[in-house]
């Protein structure tokens, strides 16, 4: 039913004569609510979705009134209930997601319901694209192989998610081998403007995936969330956030010659990061913003959760128009988007001085350099001259100042390998003559693109390696939607490629290699540009269309590689072209993880190593024996634009998003089970989540927490990688023996995000990454801490895995607690960091401070988030673990903000008692604590709507 509170539906007109209604801001600045007009564009977004859906139920004239008369610098308690239009899911998220949907239809059969209560009443798109595995590379069949791999190992969960396709009506899903969930979002899912009821309105989205914000660059409102959270918005429940701050960042001027997106985007981070905005919107203006192209826009959108923003918006113009015409959107789609923005107010790049921001930041696109990030955070960014310094100030910094540790003298040692040298090979050459047809799986639904002739010069044999050391390059990847849906630095990598492999530089044997582009647009414009070839004699050849590296599917090193890294303790390092470099994300045994633009991934692979500068020393030798730099090879903007037609073929976006299923028999072959209730199997990939076990009507009550323990100490800046990774599994570890006793072989562990379907294999995962530190373990000797998910259990003190401390406490029918630092929860929206802490028998986490998706996600699962008082800490209240604690202030009736007692107990007989801030923000929140969670709350509310 069509609501109009305001009186602000009106016509408008199209360019091609057709007429639509929309909800126009306008109408309600001229009916006094407020000087809407001045409205950062990404909040009149906002608006007008809460204005559309103003019910006066879920969404009041209040929201209306309190949301069109935001203030720049006001205090921020006013919530805004946001209905958005669609959600989008990747398949490391969307499978738990559906394990939940089906578990709660199961719940609504048994309490006498119509099971068809649990449905989606908005358009949800799954993406499946975090399940390939970089197993084989460097061949001409690394395709095939590594998807043949992936739907053997993942047939379980593909066969539930076609389980879903049918169960659900408006739950549509991209199959395997198609590309990354942002960059089909961008390039295909999102379609403009929506219509319905003969009205227009935004697109406007969440996602399980921090990077969904890369739609922001097309003017769409979304930003990551948990999946539970997405859950809640799917089954009708508004998303819930307090009024935000939004930061405008005035861009001026124009990028340098042979500065690219990526450079861009990381000078962004480190600045926006200093800049704390975490949990604010960042919206772009200016004319330097009017500049970039979308591809470029996109970069930096993407990477909105690296400098810690809900968003990183651009507002809809002339250039996001020219994206949708050549990405293949029909000229009634541009049409609309345009004649609707027109007539909202909202198309064109503000200047400065026409938008009310929060705050502004000024920046130069002339001063960014060309560089990289990392090796541990991607907001730590380093001068591409000033790499080879930095990593030798890192290797001898105390650990304890997030170095290495080392002697210098160390640096230069090189340690032979224990295999033979044929056991590591060098990526297989490019063939000789002759054109190479693309596999058979991806291209039969389109016409044979075959890929480019090898060149006439190919690069000299490569000897197997002999050796290894610190500082050596062992995996260069081109990977992540970050920058394979930019065309501009892809482009560059390919022509950095060519003048390579014409000089006779080669990759060397150690460096695993690989080309994982976030959709199937991006070998065509590569193959069509004649550089396809040029990466393949490299190495880099087409591995899979998903996540691959950058999600952490890296896939297992050279045997005697690993085995030579962990008895020398070596710190080897990759090299990537993603958007994420946490500790052990990229791989375990790796400690230094670089991002960079693909031409630099493919320049650090032919190097080989990262202690140099590449500004003044050599990649390698060519072929006549005369040292080649990178500026030799280095592409020009000019060449980069001669080849930029290759990429804007509105006909070939069209052709390869025609039809998934299509030509697709590996995902065809996949059996789908019938039944709106799904049949629970025994299953190491596919089990009924516990959260409903013991569901009723009626929800219980938050009551005081006493004798509780410490199950882990943290210090700043844990990821949820650190918490609940997604990578491999380790047969030692309670993962690995928990599968070894269901008779599951090593070969075939798959990673702890693909089993995220199974709460028994990823409560044994939460905190057991390989890299994470607990402090209540004594430092080492050298000052270092114990590494992996390992704890002391109390009283007593014994050392033992979190997990297996954790039934212990629970057995006991003991409480426990987490206690971190700063930034506790940075990272994906994993909303497994936030259930596997909850299956662990954690009631509260107390931190200095919070990510924004983690935060909501432990209140989303019922675990309080605690926050320490300015001044107070870990440290500062020497809390070591073996100490007893209350939480005392939380059995009433819950407020948002309110204080809560610690009282900790010391094991001589001192007492200390402080206050902690509840860090639950809003009024629907308490509700969420209150039912025990997001999703028993909107059950019960089917229930008993039903």
């Amino acid at each position: 039913m069509v609501q109009d509170t305001f009186g602000a539906l009106q016509d408008f007109r199209l360019a091609s004569g057709k007429s639509s209604r929309f909800y126009s801001l306008a109408a309600l600045e001229a009916a006094g609510l407020g000087r809407i007009s001045r409205l950062p564009v990404s909040l009149r977004i906002v608006l007008e979705a809460v204005l559309r859906n103003c019910d006066g139920r879920k969404l009041t004239a209040e929201h209306v009134h309190q949301l069109a008369a935001w203030q720049p610098n006001a205090p921020r308690t006013a919530e805004i209930p946001f209905v958005v239009a669609r959600i989008v899911l990747q398949d490391f998220t969307g499978v738990p997601l559906l394990c939940d949907l089906a578990a709660m239809r199961g719940v609504a059969q048994r309490f006498g319901r119509n099971p068809k209560i649990v449905e989606p009443l908005v358009p949800v798109d799954l993406v499946v694209d975090h399940s390939v595995q970089v197993d084989h590379y460097g061949v001409a069949d690394a395709l095939d192989l590594n998807m043949r791999l992936e739907f053997r190992r993942n047939a379980e969960r593909y066969r539930f998610i076609k389980w879903g396709m049918q169960a659900f009506d408006s739950f549509r899903v991209v199959p395997p081998g198609i590309g990354i969930v942002h960059q089909v979002n961008l390039e295909y899912l999102a379609r403009g403007v929506l219509h319905k009821d003969g009205i227009t309105y935004p697109d406007t989205l969440v996602g399980t995936d921090s990077h969904t914000t890369m739609i922001n660059a097309l003017g769409v409102v979304g930003w990551g969330v948990g999946g539970i959270e997405a859950e809640a918005g799917m089954l009708g429940q508004p998303l819930v956030f307090l009024t935000p701050d939004v930061v405008g960042v005035h861009l001026h001027g124009r990028l340098a010659e042979g500065a690219t997106a990526t450079d861009l985007v990381l000078h962004v981070t480190e600045r926006l990061r200093q800049a704390q905005v975490v949990g604010k919107f960042v919206e772009f203006f200016g004319a330097g913003a009017a500049s970039l192209s979308l591809p470029d826009r996109a970069t930096i959108a993407n990477m909105a959760p690296e400098y810690g923003a809900t968003m990183g918006f651009f507002p809809p113009d002339a250039e996001t128009v020219k994206y949708l015409a050549a990405t293949g959107r029909s000229a009634e789609e541009i049409d609309a988007f345009q004649s609707y923005f027109t007539a909202q107010g909202l198309f064109g790049m503000p200047a400065a001085g026409a938008i009310d921001y929060s705050a502004e930041i000024d920046f130069d696109l002339a001063a960014v350099r060309p560089g990289v990030a990392g090796p541990k955070r991607p907001q730590d960014r380093i001068d591409l001259e000033q790499l080879g310094r930095r990593f030798a100030e890192l290797f001898t910094l105390p650990v304890a100042q997030n170095g290495y540790g080392r002697s210098a003298d160390e640096m230069e040692r090189r340690h032979a390998l224990g295999a033979p040298a044929a056991a590591v090979v060098a990526p297989e050459a490019a063939p000789a003559a002759g054109r190479t047809l693309r596999n058979e799986v991806e291209m039969a639904d389109h016409p044979r693109a075959a890929v480019s002739p090898a060149p006439t010069l190919e690069p000299p044999p490569t000897p197997a390696a002999a050796d290894i050391g610190h500082g050596d390059v062992l995996i260069a990847a081109i990977t992540s939607c970050t920058n394979t849906s930019n065309p501009g630095v892809m482009l560059a990598a390919g022509l950095l490629a060519q003048k390579a492999v014409a000089l006779g530089l080669a990759v060397g044997p150690r460096v695993k290699t690989s080309l994982a582009p976030g959709s199937r647009v991006v070998t065509n414009y590569l193959a069509k540009a004649g550089l396809l070839g040029d990466l393949e004699a490299l190495g880099f050849r087409v591995v899979a269309y998903g996540c691959t590296t950058c999600i952490g599917n890296a896939g297992p090193l050279a045997a005697p590689l690993e085995e030579a890294i962990a008895a020398h303790d070596l710190v080897c390092a990759a090299v990537l072209s993603g958007n994420r470099n946490f500790e052990a994300r990229i791989h375990p045994a790796l400690k230094a993880n670089f991002l960079m633009s693909p031409p630099l991934v493919v320049a650090f692979a032919i190097a080989g190593r990262v202690d140099l500068d590449l500004t003044r020393e050599s990649l390698g030798t060519g072929r006549d024996g005369r040292p080649v730099m990178l500026r030799d090879i280095w592409p020009s903007t000019q060449e980069i634009a001669a080849a930029m037609h290759h990429a804007t073929d509105p006909a070939t976006y069209r052709a390869l998003y025609a039809d998934f299923a299509r030509g697709n028999p590996l995902w065809n072959e996949i059996p789908v089970d019938a039944g709106q209730v799904y049949v629970w199997e025994p299953s190491s990939y596919i089990a009924e989540p516990p959260f409903f076990k013991d569901f009723a009507l009626t929800p219980g009550r938050v009551a005081t927490i006493r004798g509780a323990r410490a199950l882990a100490i943290f210090g700043d800046s844990v990821t949820t990688d650190h918490i609940s990774p997604a990578g491999s599994i380790k047969p030692d570890s309670p993962a690995g023996q928990y599968l070894l006793a269901q008779s599951v072989a090593v070969g075939d562990f798959n990673s702890y995000g693909s089993r995220r379907g199974n709460h028994e294999v990823m409560m044994r995962g939460t905190f057991a990454n390989v890299r994470i530190r607990n402090l209540m373990l004594a430092a080492n000797a050298d000052g270092s801490r114990v590494e992996g998910g390992l704890t002391r259990f109390q009283p007593g003190g014994e050392a033992m895995a979190i997990y297996a401390a954790a039934m212990k406490y629970q057995a006991a029918g003991t409480p426990t607690l987490v206690f971190a630092g700063a930034e506790y929860g940075t990272g994906s929206s994993r909303d497994w960091a936030a259930k596997g802490p909850r299956l662990l028998g954690v009631r509260a986490v107390v931190a200095q401070s919070f990510e924004r998706i983690h935060r909501s996600n432990l209140v989303g699962m019922g675990v309080l988030p605690l926050q320490f008082r300015a001044g107070d800490s870990v440290a500062t209240l020497g809390i070591v673990g073996d100490e007893e604690f209350d939480l005392i202030g939380i059995d009433g009736e819950l407020r948002p903000r309110q204080e809560v007692v610690l009282a900790i107990r010391r094991p001589g007989g001192g007492r200390q008692k402080l206050m902690l801030e509840l860090r639950v923000d809003t009024p629907v929140e308490v509700d969420y604590l209150r039912h025990g969670g997001i999703l028993p709350y909107v059950l019960r509310g089917l229930l008993t709507a039903s």
